[in-house]
């Protein structure tokens, strides 16, 4: 799930090498955390959070094999 988030955020911001993604988990849940460049985080999370909401489809889609639920966090 890193390289994924990695790989969309990049293509998304004026500075890719701001771009840190990591990843922690628990019993159950995989939490994801992207953070960009403060000036690059209207481009991520985008008009009314759409770019945010597709991001973290595409992430649940990848994930649909495992049976933790996969949180993207944006900060």
């Amino acid at each position: 799930m890193v390289e994924l988030v990695k790989l969309i955020a990049k293509s998304l911001v004026d500075h890719p090498e701001e771009v840190v993604v990591t990843q922690t988990e628990s019993d159950d849940v995989i939490t994801v955390e992207l953070t960009v460049a403060a000036d690059d985080m209207g481009k991520v999370i985008g008009k009314q959070g759409s770019i945010a909401k597709s991001i973290r489809t595409v992430v649940k889609a990848a994930s649909s094999k495992s049976d933790k639920k996969v949180e993207v966090k944006i900060g």
